[in-house]
């Protein structure tokens, strides 16, 4: 895999609808994002042609969202795309793609939710590429940028070394209207976090990540961008749930989908995000899930880590997906062995 040069202050970065139009509807909101990164990290943001065009349009023109991103990656003064939220039919710009133009363009790409599609197709172009959070979530953060968001994104993004994962010290799921701007500035109350949960595995695995959220993966199953059986062979699987909080049942369905393709028995770990929208019930009914399918897969043995701070969760990391990472159940720790970025 391809790893793009890492992003520094006084770097360009495009913001990209790649699925809703947000970003339009709640300009302020994107507008907050767009300045405290630039703020936070001496990164110049600018938009994508069709960035801030509503949902209709976006939603009737997908070939114009994947010219969005052609146009970014082919523009010298561009050295990274940041999407600005997720959506629902990234899927619909995949015909209009050019692997070949991603592939001779490698740059820092950033995104979660309905972004796995990209990321799968990045994968495709043999590009690393970032899951983490977008413009209009975790970098418009009320009251200013996460301290962990802010560390994950310059581990990730602006240094080429090795990282060690660490969970957040806290969480939240306090939502503020975001169509209110008197609430941008008010911040959220936030819990302690019990940490990541090690649910099985006795040995240290390495293996490169793949992954990102569930519900997107399963549009994309049986599809041209779903990698094939092989590039599941000792890979660590990143599996997170969307903001509609899918329930356990539909997660024993989808995860029995992974098993009849014989991607469970192939996997060396399993890094399962904490879910949003869950009840403490709801997620030990999860991980029952994920434990019980495992063994319908013959692998007890998998390492699975839960509540791993990734994807539709705040404050939210970055992983650099196409890259390998160490998971070790002895010490409890989870590390990059090699870097996102060059």
């Amino acid at each position: 895999m391809i790893r793009p040069p890492a992003l520094k202050p006084g770097d360009t970065v495009a913001a990209i609808s790649l699925s809703s139009g947000l970003a339009g509807a709640i300009p302020h909101r994107y507008e907050t994002g767009k300045r405290q990164f630039s703020e936070t990290f001496g990164i110049t943001v600018v938009e994508a042609p069709n960035a801030l065009r509503d949902n209709a349009w976006l939603h009737d023109n997908p070939q114009a969202r994947a010219d969005d991103l052609h146009w970014a990656l082919e523009n010298d003064e561009i050295a990274g795309v940041i999407t600005t939220i997720g959506g629902d039919d990234s899927i619909r710009t995949v015909p209009y793609l050019d692997l070949d133009l991603i592939s001779a363009h490698p740059k820092v790409f950033l995104g979660y939710s309905d972004t796995t599609i990209q990321h799968l197709v990045n994968r495709r172009a043999g590009i690393v590429s970032f899951y983490g959070p977008g413009f209009m979530t975790d970098l418009a953060e009320n009251g200013g940028i996460h301290p962990y968001v802010e560390a994950a994104v310059r581990a990730a993004l602006f240094s080429a070394e090795p990282f060690e994962l660490e969970a957040a010290a806290e969480w939240t799921e306090e939502f503020l209207d975001w169509a209110n701007p008197a609430l941008q500035s008010r911040r959220r109350r936030w819990w302690p976090n019990a940490g990541w949960q090690w649910l099985s595995g006795a040995e240290p695995v390495t293996g490169e990540l793949i992954g990102g959220c569930g519900d997107v993966l399963e549009i994309a199953k049986g599809s041209t961008i779903w990698p094939p059986a092989a590039e599941w062979d000792g890979a660590v699987f990143l599996f997170e749930t969307s903001e509609e909080a899918p329930p356990p049942d539909t997660i024993l369905h989808w995860l029995r989908g992974y098993l009849g393709l014989g991607v469970l028995e192939r996997l060396a770990a399993l890094l399962v995000s904490r879910p949003m929208g869950y009840t403490q019930q709801q997620t030990f009914r999860l991980w029952h899930t994920v434990l019980a399918v495992l063994a319908e897969a013959g692998r007890p043995d998998l390492p699975v880590v839960a509540s791993v701070d990734y994807g539709h969760t705040s404050p939210a990391g970055v992983l650099p997906l196409g890259c390998r990472v160490h998971v070790d159940p002895v010490h409890k720790t989870i590390a990059m062995v090699e870097p996102g970025v060059a």
